[in-house]
């Protein structure tokens, strides 16, 4: 009577574990959806941090161009007044004024002095290298050593 008692205890027990309750659904359903919502709002706070940043430096630019533009514009003014066609035309051109003179100062001609040449030492003489047959020669540069003869 015993291993039908104990059958009947291990049987409940496995349909005990299979089961899953309308609770446990109703759980894992709410901790999906909530993962969901947290890679959705994660994803989005990393795209809105890079539009950020580069809605900054396109600001940055967009000012940088801005600035430039008002100094080229404030060039072209320069360009077109008189004042600038008055100054290229007294430097670049060599015009000038009614009552003033164009100087154009020349160089005049300089003797060149003459630099004196230092005198070339001569070069110490070399010692002479002892004869040394070519065999003890061979013989010191292969076994770095003195020949045994």
């Amino acid at each position: 009577m015993e291993s039908k008692s104990s059958t009947a205890t291990e049987r409940t027990r496995r349909n005990r574990r299979q089961r899953i309750t309308g609770t446990q659904v109703v759980f894992v359903a709410i901790l999906a959806i909530g993962l969901l919502l947290t890679i959705n709002f994660s994803a989005r706070i990393t795209r809105g941090r890079a539009y950020r940043d580069l809605k900054i430096q396109v600001e940055g630019t967009i000012n940088a161009l801005q600035n430039e533009n008002i100094q080229l514009r404030q060039e072209l003014e320069y360009a077109q007044s008189d004042a600038a066609v008055e100054e290229w035309a007294h430097r670049e051109a060599k015009m000038v004024r009614p009552g003033e003179v164009l100087v154009i100062p020349v160089p005049g001609f300089v003797l060149p002095t003459p630099t004196p040449r230092p005198t070339p030492r001569p070069l110490p003489a070399e010692p002479e290298a002892p004869d040394v047959p070519p065999a003890d020669l061979w013989w010191s540069l292969f076994f770095d050593s003195d020949p045994p003869w």
